[in-house]
């Protein structure tokens, strides 16, 4: 997958679900998607975040992207969390983890952050997952698609490749086959839970689903999702 700062609860469980994950920072940055931003709830209402990159570009593959310098707009998008959520049952326990993650150094880049924040929360949760990036894996130049996931997964020793549900159509079964690789499917579930918004808001990023319930509630939901 993607690396996507703070994503939402699906996320995790594909992240839960798999014995090894990886980061597919190797292929080109989308501006606007969820690489560093989601949404969380301001006043019951939805809000965007961003953490700001340097010369962000579709030009650039995604661990080619940097934090921009200085923490000024992430101080600011810390206390933005913090006025959010400071009323919320379980913001003692997880705020001083995202603060810690979003004050990292400048100097890493975009992948970086990434990997240290799904690190963080997975281990808040009571797990260790197994996180590689493929930028940093061998594999012949010019893959793309399918041929890229086959490379990736004979590296690792995979028989099987487990995407979202809703990413079924971009890989072909009986190509991952062909190299002995099976495509399974994940269905997240994403069940309601006492927010603070008059209508329940569900995907926002995990730092909502952190704030209003405890790890064991959410460890519970992890195994819920169906792998198919």
């Amino acid at each position: 997958m993607q690396p996507y700062l703070f994503p939402y609860l699906g996320y995790f469980q594909l992240l839960h679900a798999a014995d090894k994950f990886v980061l597919l920072d190797d292929v080109q940055f989308i501006t606007r998607g969820w690489i560093n931003r989601n949404r969380i709830l301001v006043a019951g209402r939805e809000h965007l975040f961003t953490v700001p990159l340097e010369q962000a570009s579709q030009n650039k593959l995604i661990h080619q992207v940097q934090l921009q310098p200085g923490d000024h707009a992430r101080r600011k998008l810390i206390r933005t969390i913090e006025q959010a959520y400071r009323k919320a049952p379980y913001f003692a326990a997880c705020f001083p983890l995202l603060e810690q993650i979003l004050l990292r150094p400048s100097s890493l880049n975009v992948t970086d952050i990434v990997q240290e924040s799904l690190l963080a929360v997975a281990q808040y949760l009571g797990w260790k997952p197994q996180l590689s990036r493929s930028s940093a894996l061998p594999k012949a130049p010019g893959l793309v698609g399918a041929d890229r996931i086959a490379a990736i997964c004979t590296h690792l020793r995979a028989d099987e490749y487990l995407n979202m549900e809703g990413g079924g159509h971009l890989y072909s079964a009986a190509h991952l086959a062909r190299h002995e690789v099976q495509l399974r499917l994940l269905r997240p579930w994403l069940p309601p839970y006492p927010q603070a918004a008059p209508v329940f808001v569900p995907g926002l990023s995990i730092i909502d689903v952190l704030m209003h319930n405890s790890p064991a509630w959410i460890r519970q939901t992890l195994m819920q999702a169906q792998v198919l």
